[in-house]
């Protein structure tokens, strides 16, 4: 069996073994990827149109307990400039995005204790009372499932959080101990069955990552069946153990973009802004080969560049009304449209 012919079988069937995955992802050659690209692009079309969903990404904090040897903001790394927003922060950045005609909000943070339940839950209602038309995206890490349900109870309707890898000694690679890939799934788990619009995802090229992983990853979203997936590039921060580490393929990324599409035709699939870092039109080839949405930054411009998971992020010189232009443009250059809307899982073509 030809790589072509595993493509379509996936397009067909929707799934493949775990033989096949790993053979695909040891062999593809830029014709394959040219294929499954083409393919992705022609099942996003038919599913959505030429229409392309914004999310307005609040970047509220970048303290975490966490130690994860890829990231920019760990908690060992001493060199990062800490910062907090206040919820009163929060609602301004909300405001300013629902006045550019934003409808889902992502709130997104490293795992900071201070932003307990209580008031996330306060910041969550305030925004659901103040825009009943919009969304809630939480993307705050691990938590118990007591804090899952209470910020779903409070208005939260999605959540994204990254598996980063299925496969134990890749995640064991990736991070100290004390996070366990058992607790990673453990909270996907819980957020699906509460009832969020739960979204995983990977690093393409992340050290350690071999063609079996990527099949791991496969193999799990096959069967979590995401309603959302985020994936793009590994990039290495300087202020890591990674420092070194060559940065993930942009070609690769954009083939197991287009195999998701494939695999998930309904996914909600951001175009996003590791890639468009490591590629200036990175966003616009993640829209061709299957991404449905882009997430402007709605972050104040001061902290914009203490929020760097990895060097260079694209975006953070500009305001977020500049960086909102910047993306209408970029998507309008390839024939795409911005809507105004929700975007929500299973109700493609409409708003």
């Amino acid at each position: 069996m030809t790589n072509i012919e595993r493509i379509d079988l996936l397009n067909r069937e929707h799934r493949l073994e775990k033989s096949q995955w790993i053979q695909l992802f040891s062999t593809f050659t830029p014709e394959d990827t040219a294929y499954a690209k083409n393919l992705a692009r022609e099942i996003t079309d038919a599913r959505f149109g030429k229409r392309i969903y914004f999310r307005g990404i609040v970047e509220f904090s970048n303290i975490c307990k966490n130690d994860c040897y890829y990231c920019g903001i760990r908690c060992s790394n001493r060199e990062v400039s800490r910062y907090r927003l206040t919820p009163e922060d929060i609602l301004s950045c909300c405001q300013e995005g629902y006045e550019a005609g934003f409808r889902t909000f992502v709130l997104q943070g490293g795992e900071d204790g201070w932003f307990s339940d209580a008031r996330m839950c306060d910041i969550i209602r305030t925004i659901k009372s103040n825009y009943p038309d919009c969304a809630v995206t939480l993307s705050l890490g691990e938590r118990s499932r007591k804090s899952y349900q209470r910020l779903f109870d409070a208005g939260a309707d999605r959540y994204l959080l990254r598996h980063e890898t299925a496969d134990p000694i890749h995640y064991a690679h990736l991070h100290p101990p004390l996070q366990t890939l058992s607790n990673r799934m453990r909270c996907l788990a819980d957020l699906k069955e509460i009832g969020y619009q739960t979204g995983c995802g990977i690093m393409v090229g992340s050290p350690g990552q071999t063609p079996e992983a990527l099949a791991e990853d496969m193999l799990f979203m096959q069967a979590f069946q995401p309603q959302m997936v985020g994936i793009g590039p590994f990039l290495p921060h300087k202020d890591t153990p990674f420092r070194e580490e060559a940065p993930g393929s942009v070609d690769t990324t954009l083939f197991i973009l287009a195999l998701c599409r494939i695999l998930l035709p309904q996914v909600l699939m951001p175009a996003t802004t590791a890639l468009g870092t490591a590629e200036a039109d990175g966003r616009k080839l993640g829209v061709l080969a299957g991404c449905n949405v882009v997430m402007p930054n709605l972050s104040p411009a001061h902290v914009r560049e203490k929020y760097m998971l990895y060097d260079n992020k694209a975006g953070t010189g500009m305001t977020a009304r500049e960086g909102i232009a910047l993306l209408r443009s970029q998507m309008e250059e390839i024939g795409y449209e911005v809507v105004i809307g929700r975007g929500d899982f299973g109700k493609e073509n409409t708003q």
